[in-house]
């Protein structure tokens, strides 16, 4: 069973963090050089149909993978125990990416224009950044490194 909820958990991995790449490293400069804001908007329409699903995935996966290793909740705060530091890592940059996006949701978007595609740049790049950070913290708990 853990091989196949860790399946689940590297494909909602990839899709994310695939699609946060592309979206910075090829979207993201064209739309901010020709303001062409409804490139940016039809972009985020087609990825929200995958990319929050994937999300949703890592994160029940996640807690899952989390509880098989350490089936008590308060042990997963426990910097001390070095099998709860991965787990506590990635909690952070779970918390941290759900900030940005309220934010970017409740105060960007509603407002978005193309003159104001900077400020939206400046979420979009550190939400790209956690999820390859949630795939390095995720091969280094699976490789030990973090004990």
């Amino acid at each position: 069973m853990h091989h196949v909820v860790l399946l689940f958990h590297l494909l909602g991995a990839s899709i994310w963090t695939g699609g946060h790449l592309l979206l910075a490293l090829v979207i993201l400069p064209q739309v901010l050089r020709s303001r062409d804001l409804p490139r940016l908007q039809q972009f985020e329409a087609a990825f929200e149909r995958v990319g929050i699903p994937a999300l949703l995935i890592q994160v029940a996966t996640g807690l899952l993978l989390a509880w098989q290793r350490l089936p008590v909740f308060s042990m997963w705060l426990d910097w001390n125990n070095p099998a709860a530091r991965p787990i506590l890592c990635k909690l952070v940059l779970l918390l941290l990416t759900l900030l940005l996006a309220l934010d970017a949701r409740l105060r960007l978007i509603p407002r978005l224009t193309p003159e104001r595609l900077p400020a939206l740049a400046w979420h979009i790049i550190p939400v790209t950044l956690i999820s390859v950070l949630f795939v390095v913290t995720g091969v280094a708990f699976q490789a030990g490194w973090l004990y």
